[in-house]
């Protein structure tokens, strides 16, 4: 009997238990064999948005994944909930991640960042913030504001502020996602599917409110998706992120990932370094000295202590 032909194509949509899959024959519903699950146990979705697979159609029209090519990169987490301690692969291939915080409403939470940051630096993915709610910044938070934009574009990453609902800024989002594969991660009701909307308005993406009560946003976008932008690349819209832990991180590794902090590394006594409790730490030294900030250093002694511990705290 002759065995089907392959189609090939790319990971669009992923609900867990399908996978839409972009082919030359359209978009087609497929799932996965079962030798994927049992091949990555530690993996909560071995398939991801941004893969690139082949499939076996079926008879009725949907597919079977039967081959996941290798991966150039991925942005993955520690899963949470019932699942905790497995990887969450949130997409796979992509040439830039933007973190998208808002100003306000939820206020803005470096600890969480700092962990995006790290997962994309030891896949050596280029990374940048993105602030939205420019026009609710109020005078009692607008020091602190300026602070981490000051900081975090001094440390080299790409700083965009935009209002999402006005349209401010959004050609400068435009311009930066332009030609790339882009993935935007952050919480629920920081406006990630309104500013894709803003982008692109024919996506329609559905949007949500922040709860008055507990300043947080409510989870609109259910499923990570990729959509082709008009200008050229492509964007993955992500489900909001309440928690994001480490993974495939070690402890005497983590500082790699501060950027900051690479230029002392090798002017520590012990190598190698948590540069927490040895004597002789070239990057404590550094701290001392104001050279690295006190936000930083202690959201990496934050990270540090959860990743000894297991667990995913996000390090607020």
């Amino acid at each position: 009997m002759e065995t089907p032909s392959l189609l090939h194509g790319i990971v669009v949509r992923s609900t867990g238990s399908w996978h839409d899959v972009e082919t030359a024959d359209g978009r087609i519903p497929s799932t996965i064999r079962g030798k994927f699950r049992l091949d990555q146990q530690d993996v909560t979705n071995p398939v991801a948005v941004g893969d690139q697979v082949s499939i076996q159609k079926n008879a009725d029209g949907t597919g079977v994944i039967m081959e996941i090519k290798p991966r150039r990169n991925k942005l993955i987490r520690r899963a949470a909930g019932r699942r905790a301690g497995r990887a969450q692969v949130i997409v796979a291939n992509v040439d830039f991640v933007w973190i998208m915080q808002s100003v306000n409403m939820p206020t803005p939470n470096p600890g969480f960042i700092d962990r995006v940051l790290v997962m994309a630096e030891s896949f050596d993915i280029p990374a940048g913030i993105i602030f939205n709610k420019l026009d609710l910044l109020h005078p009692s938070v607008a020091d602190n504001y300026a602070y981490l934009t000051d900081l975090y574009a001094g440390l080299g990453y790409p700083v965009l502020e935009v209002v999402a609902t006005t349209g401010q800024g959004i050609d400068q989002v435009k311009a930066a996602f332009e030609g790339k594969t882009n993935v935007v991660a952050g919480p629920s009701g920081v406006g990630k599917s309104t500013l894709l909307n803003a982008v692109d308005p024919s996506l329609q993406l559905k949007t949500g409110e922040v709860s008055t009560r507990t300043l947080k946003g409510k989870h609109t976008t259910t499923f990570a998706s990729l959509y082709p932008l008009p200008d050229g690349g492509y964007v993955v819209d992500t489900p909001g992120i309440r928690e994001f832990g480490i993974r495939e991180v070690e402890a005497w590794e983590l500082s790699h990932f501060f950027v900051e902090f690479r230029p002392y590394l090798e002017l520590c006594r012990f190598q190698p370094c948590t540069h927490d409790h040895e004597p002789d730490c070239g990057v404590k030294e550094a701290y001392l000295d104001d050279l690295i900030s006190d936000e930083r250093y202690y959201s990496y002694l934050n990270i540090l202590h959860s990743i000894r511990l297991g667990t995913h705290d996000v390090g607020r």
